[in-house]
């Protein structure tokens, strides 16, 4: 099992991330459990075993709406189910705690081997990107409108751990809380049962 208590060191801001970035890949170890009592959740570390993200979503909840937090507790995404959509399961991702104008929406696709799409919203310019491969198996890569694998979500090494812990591979030049909120949106979609969802919750 991995380190469960890292050293609490701040992350820094989303931009600053993805400036350090410019030199190579992040790699993050997400560890599909909270540190609160009570809470359902991840915890997200660095290469350096320090914590860098986390969601905390107490058993009460419905999972609905989640929010992706940095180490200090800042609010970095809220990721929350639209309903009612035409277009089928999706769920829009919001900057901040800010929840009246989403900048992605992340589509569940069943063609092919495309499992979901996820989309610069109106007004946000930013590069659209799709995500294939299995979820359930920590096995799938996001690939950008080029198709260059810029996110890849990787089974942990030690196998004993199971599904429960598993990388987060991010290249130079994608926000890495970014695509954290994605794997927040692929556990609400695609884990059975999910982590964080109630799925008692009518669509």
């Amino acid at each position: 099992m991995p380190r469960v208590h890292p050293n609490l060191v701040p992350a820094a801001p989303a931009s600053a991330v993805v400036d350090r970035a410019e030199e190579a890949p992040t790699t993050l170890t997400v560890w599909r459990k909270s540190l609160l009592f009570d809470c359902k959740g991840f915890t997200v570390y660095d290469a350096k075993g320090n914590l860098s993200y986390r969601v905390d979503s107490y058993a009460t909840e419905n999972g609905d709406e989640v929010v992706l937090m940095d180490a200090a507790g800042r609010p970095a995404f809220t990721v929350r189910r639209k309903r009612f959509s035409i277009q089928g399961e999706q769920w829009l991702v919001f900057a901040g705690e800010e929840t009246r104008r989403p900048v992605y929406a992340i589509r569940r696709n069943g063609r092919g081997k495309t499992m979901a799409n996820v989309t610069a919203c109106a007004g946000v310019a930013s590069p659209s990107y799709e995500v294939e491969g299995s979820y359930a198996r920590r096995c799938c890569v996001v690939y950008d409108g080029e198709r260059r694998a810029v996110a890849e979500v990787r089974p942990s090494p030690k196998e004993v751990v199971g599904t429960d812990v598993f990388r987060l591979v991010v290249q130079p030049g994608v926000g890495v809380p970014l695509a954290m909120a994605v794997v927040v949106a692929l556990e609400q979609m695609f884990a059975r049962p999910s982590l964080l969802r109630s799925w008692s919750t009518a669509y």
